[in-house]
């Protein structure tokens, strides 16, 4: 018989999924939206399947990583599984409708090292190491792909103006392909944050994980996400259609090598690198200082907080019989 508190786990993943999808609407499809390549009810029915099919297929390293390469002592307990799900998910809510933008892979991952440090569980520093890494260098990687796409594109197209008049049907169809391709990548960056303690269990297996997270991605794009696309759209574009391209497809090729490797890092971190980068090779501000600022302050008390939290909830785990 399957213990009610695995079903808790699965349902609390499930809708963590769900939140997930729904936040990150804007950082997939923004451009395209903003520029007016994709009207709102298509940008995310394109986006939620392609979302499904990248946690699917493409997320298994990252699954592992989430699931095996952090606590070194695994299987662990459905509660202390249970803790570290519960803590990323208020925590990412309480940030969000705050509007202080911390990244949830951050948080998650301390969520997992505090709750591993409650028990009493090993942690593999050389994991955290690597990730605190990636997560370094991903905004810079994409700032020098942004700078250096919109560079060429300047010089192939032999002016550094914006694109006057209505959206060209090739320009409009390129944004939608990048904001499709971000939807994959973010199907398999972001979905173990959801999924990845279910795989800590040793109760799912890889594809079952993330076929439950990849199903939540998907609710939560067609779902939630409306409202979302809306507000961040117009929120972070200060871009001319070229320059939307460019960076989208930067953040995208960022993530994507990541995940290739195994790790994950922030969609919304790689996209802000990536408006830097095309705006300064326009001599352009394309991102406003208080969003730098923002997501200084997110890398700060997103893992601080992720691990309090953790660590409070895995102790309380450990003395609640049955978890």
């Amino acid at each position: 018989m399957v213990p009610l508190v695995l079903w808790l786990l699965a349902a609390v993943a499930f809708a963590f999924a769900v939140s997930i999808g729904a936040h990150y609407t804007g950082a997939c499809m923004g451009m395209s939206f903003a520029a007016g390549a994709i009207r709102l009810g298509p940008a995310l029915w394109l986006m939620a399947p392609l979302a499904f099919v990248g946690a699917l297929v493409a997320s298994g390293g990252v699954e592992t990583t989430v699931g095996h390469g952090i606590l070194a002592a695994t299987p662990v307990a459905i509660g202390i599984a249970l803790s570290i799900v519960a803590a990323a998910l208020v925590l990412t809510s309480v940030y969000n409708f705050v509007t202080v933008p911390t990244s949830t892979i951050q948080i998650l991952v301390f969520s997992v090292v505090g709750a591993g440090l409650a028990a009493g569980l090993p942690i593999d520093w050389a994991t955290i190491g690597v990730l605190l890494a990636v997560w370094a260098v991903a905004p810079f990687a994409a700032f020098g792909l942004g700078y250096g796409l919109v560079r060429l594109v300047d010089a192939r197209r032999g002016a550094a103006a914006p694109l006057a008049g209505p959206l060209p049907r090739g320009v409009a169809f390129a944004l939608v392909a990048v904001g499709a391709g971000a939807s994959f990548a973010m199907g398999a960056n972001d979905v173990s944050n959801a999924s990845g303690a279910l795989v800590m269990t040793g109760f799912f297996g890889l594809f079952t994980a993330a076929l439950l997270g990849g199903v939540g991605l998907a609710v939560g794009v067609v779902s939630w996400g409306r409202p979302l696309l809306k507000t961040v759209a117009f929120d972070i574009v200060r871009l001319d259609p070229a320059m939307a391209t460019v960076a989208q497809l930067a953040q995208a090729v960022v993530i994507l090598v990541s995940v290739g490797f195994g790790y994950f890092t922030s969609m919304n971190q790689a996209l802000v690198g990536a408006m830097l980068g095309a705006g300064v090779a326009r001599g352009r501000e394309t991102v406003r200082r208080t969003a730098v600022r923002g997501i200084l302050v997110g890398w700060a008390i997103g893992p601080v907080s992720g691990a309090a939290l953790g660590y409070a909830l895995a102790w309380a785990a450990l003395r609640v019989g049955g978890l």
